[in-house]
């Protein structure tokens, strides 16, 4: 029980980080004006840690159209998420006498895990992003908040409305957005 309180706790932590990273890219690439919400909360959880990787990178990688440094800060977050994991399922199971059972084999399971929880995040804040915009369009038309959630999910929903035709009157966009997203979510298992 205690394994997976801890399990959930660490979970929920590294995913509000790793999702604020991935959305501070996503906003930087549209260029989405950082200073209203998502954005304010997005750069208060996410500036310790990608304010110093942007002071590292190369200048061209940093001044190009992608917010590289949010991306890094996401997989260094997803790695250390799969790290705290192993460390603390081993910690909990077997005591120390299981962390010595570490060595270079565990390395490429380690990675598969964090780019697993990366995937992961990404499709579940482009889930919630959506299902946001779709609520919000539904209850609020005419908010500023769904002008800017429209834009987050705009290059998102352009290719299937160039697929999907409107049916009587509705957009069924965004719901075969967020049943392709539940797709991918299963897939990942």
């Amino acid at each position: 029980m205690l394994i997976r309180i801890l399990s959930f706790l660490l979970e929920t932590l590294f995913f509000v980080l790793i999702g604020s990273a991935l959305l501070r890219a996503w906003m930087n690439r549209l260029r989405i004006n950082m200073s209203a919400q998502p954005g304010y909360f997005v750069m208060a959880v996410t500036d310790w840690l990608v304010k110093p990787l942007r002071r590292v990178l190369p200048k061209a990688v940093a001044q190009s159209r992608m917010d590289w440094a949010s991306v890094l800060a996401a997989l260094l977050l997803a790695l250390a998420y799969a790290l705290l994991s192993v460390v603390l399922f081993c910690l909990l199971s077997g005591g120390l006498s299981a962390l010595s059972a570490f060595g270079p084999g565990v390395l490429p399971g380690v990675l598969m895990f964090a780019v697993k929880m990366l995937a992961r995040v990404a499709l579940q804040t482009a889930f919630v992003v959506v299902l946001v915009y779709a609520i919000l369009s539904w209850v609020q038309p005419g908010s500023m908040m769904l002008g800017l959630m429209g834009r987050l999910v705009e290059p998102m929903l352009a290719p299937l409305r160039r697929v999907i035709p409107v049916i009587g009157g509705l957009d069924l966009s965004a719901l075969v957005l967020l049943l392709l997203l539940q797709i991918g979510l299963m897939i990942l298992g």
